[in-house]
């Protein structure tokens, strides 16, 4: 089965990057994608607040995110939404919300980042998105044509729990996208994806930000596909926006776990 991914420059205008996405969408289908997956932040990505402010929506009124699910339905393909910026429902932080959508446009699965990005970096930069978003207090496995997919965005990437209770749910895929910095991906990011999908048997399936962005940024590109041995099936490399392509062998997951029984072998360790 193959999948897609959409390695993005999101910029400062949501109604652009709908654009964009919505292409994206046209030409995984007729590269004859089953989904397509594409980064953290695929609306909208803007580090000036009060500017990105005017543009952030309830989840019912998201045009974004009402542009993906039109175009999945128009071609009849899944997309894993990497996440969107919104409003929470009940409280005045954003939630880093990830969509998973399917071929008729209906949302069959949403997910709250969970661990927020509050760091400083040697560089000088500095971030802290605890101070407008709030985290997600649940871990969610979705059914995709491919089989159990587990949701997880960028930072998420650090805490191997979260990918053991949802490889142990059941998910023979993983997702996370991201917005990474371009220290942090040049020490870390190859590293950690191919130790997600050892660790836990699973594909990695991770859709990236690229190059340098209109509010100023630069992240680190390099959209990543890993199967379950460990092995890079597609790099996207760390220059432009674009789409990729890889073929899985849905039957990899569960040939590793034979041969490495990683998940039946875990023990619950005790509290020191």
């Amino acid at each position: 089965m193959r999948v897609a991914l959409y390695q993005a420059r999101t910029g400062i205008d949501p109604a652009a990057n709908a654009r964009d996405l919505a292409a994206a969408v046209a030409g995984a289908a007729a590269g004859g994608a089953a989904i397509l997956f594409t980064p953290e932040m695929s609306g909208l990505l803007d580090r000036d607040r009060q500017r990105a402010a005017v543009h952030y929506r309830h989840e019912a009124d998201d045009p974004v995110l009402a542009a993906v699910r039109a175009a999945a339905a128009e071609h009849s393909i899944w997309v894993a939404l990497g996440s969107l910026a919104m409003l929470a429902e009940d409280e005045e932080r954003l939630v880093n919300r990830s969509f998973l959508i399917d071929g008729g446009g209906a949302v069959r699965a949403r997910y709250d980042k969970m661990h927020l990005f509050d760091v400083d970096l040697p560089t000088g930069e500095s971030w802290r998105e605890s101070a407008s978003f709030r985290p997600g207090d649940a871990a969610v496995v979705a059914e995709t044509p491919l089989g159990k997919l587990g949701l997880s965005i960028c930072y998420d990437l650090r805490f191997p729990a979260l990918y053991q209770a949802l490889s142990g749910a059941g998910a023979t895929m993983l997702s996370i996208p991201a917005a990474f910095t371009v220290p942090t991906g040049e020490a870390h990011w190859h590293v950690l994806m191919r130790a997600r999908a050892i660790e836990n048997a699973c594909f990695v399936i991770a859709a990236a930000q690229c190059g340098s962005h209109e509010d100023g940024r630069a992240t680190y590109g390099h959209s990543l596909v890993v199967d379950p041995w460990g092995k890079v099936l597609l790099d996207m490399g760390g220059e432009g926006p674009g789409l990729g392509f890889a073929d899985l062998d849905l039957a990899a997951s569960q040939a590793v776990r034979s041969r490495l029984p990683v998940i039946a072998h875990r023990r619950v360790i005790p509290a020191l």
